[in-house]
């Protein structure tokens, strides 16, 4: 059976259909229910532990089964193909990147607002966190480098979707949040080269932070020396 034609496992894909295009303040659309509530227990069983802050790169991470299910999903030719047709575009040449994080530690600088990566051209983050009641940690898609002018905010809740197309005035970013907040994003980019870039800077800061004076020097560091968003 072609790629394409095989049904998802886990993710639904009317809903990824239905989600409307919206352009305030740049191309996005939103799935409510990307993976179905029914789904929660078992896939938030089987996902990964993250105990530091920062991103982790996919494959340095364990996971059960049913959490591989939805990331074979997402990394079918169906998924890529659903999201082309969102953004009316071809993907085909782009090759996917995944990053995973775990917890924020309410640092003010900790999700501040940025455009993303000129290397990446579409990004899309899947909530798994079992559930979102706070008014911090929203990612919040903005209209300037202000994290106060906002257009609309995501809460990285189990099974909740978010998908926009990256350019120089995709801002993004959220209010300081100190805890647990499990999101998966992934980025359609321009090279395997910078996949490979990606995972083996994620790994290093893995490292890094798994060393407690490493990580002490790391939480110090400029912003702008951090492994984080490029």
């Amino acid at each position: 059976m072609p790629e394409t034609e095989r049904p998802f496992q886990m993710l639904d894909e009317a809903a990824i259909i239905g989600a409307e295009l919206r352009h305030d303040p740049f191309d996005f659309a939103f799935v409510d229910q990307a993976l179905p509530a029914n789904l929660k227990a078992p896939v938030l069983t089987d996902a990964p532990v993250i105990p530091d802050r920062g991103s982790y790169g996919l494959p340095d991470l364990r996971y059960g089964a049913k959490f591989g299910a939805v990331i074979e999903d997402l990394l079918s030719v169906r998924f890529r193909t659903l999201v082309e047709q969102k953004f009316d575009m071809d993907l085909s040449k782009y090759p996917p990147v995944v990053l995973m994080t775990g917890r924020s530690t309410g640092a003010q600088n900790e999700g501040y607002a940025h455009s993303d990566s000129k290397h990446k051209i579409v990004s899309v983050l899947l909530g798994f966190s079992p559930e979102w009641p706070h008014e911090s940690g929203r990612l919040r898609l903005l209209r300037s480098s202000d994290r106060e002018d906002y257009a609309f905010e995501f809460p990285p809740e189990f099974g909740k979707m978010l998908m926009f197309r990256v350019c120089e005035h995709s801002w993004h970013g959220f209010l300081p949040y100190k805890g647990p907040r499990l999101s998966l994003q992934l980025s359609y980019v321009d090279s395997e080269w910078y996949v490979r870039r990606e995972y083996i800077r994620h790994r290093i800061s893995a490292f890094a932070k798994s060393v407690p004076v490493l990580r002490n020097i790391l939480e110090r560091a400029p912003r702008d020396w951090r492994p984080g968003p490029r």
